[in-house]
Order: C-alpha cells, then structure tokens, then sequence
C-alpha cells in the first residue's frame, strides 16, 4: 500500500505550480529506487501517449510561420549530425567490441529521437528484449543526466534562447527531455527546441526504410510518428482561427503539466534491474557519442546562429 500512496502524492504534487520537469524527474529516480513503481506493467504505454498528447499541446503555443522558420533553421544541422552520429556510432561500437545490433540502437536514439527511434528499429534489425532493454537502458540514464546539466551549461557558454533551443533538440536524445530542459531556459527556447526536435523526428522514417533496404527487410512495418501532424494540426488552428487564445493558452499549460508528468513517470520507471543490464560499455558508448555531438553542435549553434 506504502508504494501506491508514495506514487500517488508524487503523481498529485506534478500537477501543481510548484512541480517543475527535473523535480518531477527526481521524485520519478526516488520513487523507482526505493519503493518502487507499483504500477510498472502501465508504465511504458502512459509515457508513449501522454508524451504525444502534450507535444500536440506545445503546438498551441506557436504559429505556423515559427514552426516552418525554425524548422527550416534546423534542417542542416538535422542531416549532418544524424549521419555523423551513425557513423560515429558505428566506429566507437565496433573499436569497443560491443554488440552490433545494441550499438545501432544506441547510435539510431542518439542521432534521432531516443527512444521512439529505438523502438522503430528494434523489429528491422530483429534485435531481442535484452538488446533492446540495454540500449534504451542507457538513453534513458543519459536523458535523466541531459534534463539536469544542460540548462546550466546554456547559462555557463552564454547561449541565447535560440542557440539553446537548437543546441538541446539536437544534442539530447527524448522529445521529454529536450522539452523539459529547453521549458526551464525560457519560452522562446522551448519553442524552438520543440519544432527543431519534431522535425528531427520525421528522419526515423527515412532512417527505418534504409535499414529495412541495406538488411532486405521491407516487409517490416515502420511506424510513423504521427503525433507531428497533431502538432502541425495545432499551430495552424492558432494561426488561422486566433480569436480563441484563452483557449490555446489553458491547452498550452496543461501541455506542460503533461510533461512534467511524463518526466516523473519516466524517472519511475528506472529500475535496479534495468541498471545492471545496461553494464559499462554500452554507457561508455553512450556517453562517448553523447559528449562528441553535444560538443561538435555546441560549437557549431555558436558559431552560425
């Protein structure tokens, strides 16, 4: 009974003003490491849909001109670092003997979107639950890390709301997180953050036809994430029918509620048992990767925007 009390306060105090994305991270970490998640068969599908219909939220807080500027924006950064990061990738797994279908998972959910990218190509490459386990195993470490460090490292370099929101989307791995770190920097940087990152997302599709071709696998289904419609379908109702905005700003802030919950529910799904099957060097290629394309972005968001 003690889990589900502990659960259910934690889950209440997220839909309060004081509850913030990394709070609501930590309280998920405490819960999952102590008590533990009394509810971990539900956990995976909550996640999935309310991370979806919060992003479909987050739309009505832009017009249709911001989301195609900063997409746009994004579009170069997007392609040159989803295929430095595959390669790179490749190169560090294979230097450091790792698994090769768990090191293509890693490098597909760092180049992309985490773990919605590994989810897609687990059933391409035929990888099993362990592999699959061990690599969204240490995204989710390092997204936890990411929601933490990256908004006080914005702060540190002196990146302006814009240079972060396309720093974050690209360097850090889950829709939540980069929502969650680029929401405690500023508006602006969530909405620019927000858009570059869904854009980003559209590549798993071109991404899973590639693997499906390269390995002779195209009777597999590729999911599309169509939760980015929802999102588009948002902004153009804000834009063209904008005699509603009490409307869109109460939707844009339960959006936001419905992160933060997602961020708690996400750190209660770490486990002692999912951190032992990650082990060290599926996080040592994790980390390597993370560090190199959070560096080489870094340098570049200052230097062109």
């Amino acid at each position: 009974m003690l889990p589900q009390i502990i659960f259910f306060l934690g889950f209440f105090f997220c839909l309060t003003p004081f509850a913030s994305p990394p709070l609501a991270l930590a309280l998920g970490l405490v819960l999952a490491l102590t008590t533990g998640h009394p509810f971990k068969q539900f956990n995976g599908p909550a996640i999935r849909y309310l991370l979806q219909i919060s992003v479909i939220g987050l739309g009505f807080g832009l017009n249709i001109g911001e989301v195609v500027t900063a997409g746009k924006t994004g579009v170069l950064f997007t392609v040159v670092s989803i295929s430095g990061t595959l390669v790179a990738g490749y190169l560090i797994g294979k230097w450091m003997s790792i698994n090769r279908k768990t090191s293509y998972l890693i490098s597909a959910g760092t180049a992309i979107c985490g773990g919605s990218a590994i989810a897609a190509m687990a059933p391409i490459i035929e990888a099993d639950e362990n592999e699959v386990a061990i690599a969204l195993g240490t995204v989710f470490i390092l997204n936890s890390v990411a929601l933490f460090i990256f908004p006080p490292l914005g702060h540190y370099f002196g990146l302006t709301m814009k240079q972060f929101g396309m720093w974050s989307a690209i360097a850090i791995h889950d829709t939540s997180s980069v929502v969650g770190a680029a929401a405690r920097y500023g508006d602006e940087a969530l909405k620019i953050a927000t858009t570059v990152k869904l854009t980003r997302a559209l590549w798993i599709v071109p991404l899973a036809l590639g693997t499906a071709v390269a390995l002779k696998k195209m009777s597999t289904r590729i999911v599309f994430p169509y939760f980015i419609l929802g999102f588009i379908g948002a902004s153009l109702v804000v834009t063209f029918l904008p005699g509603f905005k009490p409307m869109y700003v109460g939707l844009l802030q339960a959006a936001r509620v419905g992160l933060t919950l997602t961020l708690f529910l996400i750190g209660g799904g770490l486990s002692r048992d999912t951190l032992k099957r990650v082990g060290v060097k599926p996080v040592v290629q994790g980390v390597v990767l993370w560090v190199l394309i959070a560096g080489i972005s870094l340098l570049a968001v200052v230097s062109i925007i």
